[in-house]
């Protein structure tokens, strides 16, 4: 499940934040052995949510992404991480220092992305289980497809659309080691 192209651009309050997803757990050392997936996401507030399997989440990936896909006349909401502080060329940005324990000040905040990454990581442990790094773009595809149409009263009937309509995918390439 994905939106067909990239839509308007997102305007208005935009909050931009990044995580990390999937890896995996060695019980006995006690830490991950795998290396986590970088994800960028971006939400209109009261609007449309995208996100993103990055290469990392350094300047030079992250930037172009936020340039092509939110309005220059935008406010963005990020937090202090320093891959968003040439942005403030372009864009009016407010920033939340969370090293400094701040989440809120005023209307100022990223409480509206930290909740959709709540979401999506609460559906990898109750329905998804476990991701992996060669499917994460798939998940969250679904996931952005799911949260930007949760107030859809038609969900399920346009669910079923997209997938009669989207092109098949063999097992074989499903689970083919190279992606």
């Amino acid at each position: 499940m994905e939106e067909a192209g990239d839509g308007p651009q997102l305007n208005g309050t935009v909050e931009v934040d990044e995580t990390y997803v999937g890896g995996r757990y060695d019980k006995r050392r006690k830490r991950h052995v795998y290396e986590k997936q970088a994800v960028l996401g971006m939400i209109q507030r009261h609007g449309k949510l995208e996100v993103k399997a990055v290469r990392g989440i350094g300047k030079k990936v992250i930037v172009p992404i936020i340039e092509n896909r939110v309005s220059k006349d935008a406010t963005l909401m990020t937090d202090d991480y320093v891959g968003y502080i040439s942005l403030d060329k372009e864009y009016h940005r407010e920033v939340v220092n969370h090293h400094e324990d701040e989440w809120v000040r005023g209307d100022t905040h990223t409480n509206t992305i930290e909740n959709a990454w709540s979401l999506f990581k609460r559906s990898i442990v109750g329905s998804f289980h476990k991701i992996s790094a060669k499917h994460v773009g798939a998940y969250l595809d679904e996931f952005e497809w799911r949260f930007n149409n949760r107030s859809n009263p038609y969900l399920f009937e346009d669910t079923m659309i997209r997938l009669l309509h989207s092109p098949k995918m063999e097992f074989k390439e499903l689970i083919d080691k190279e992606a």
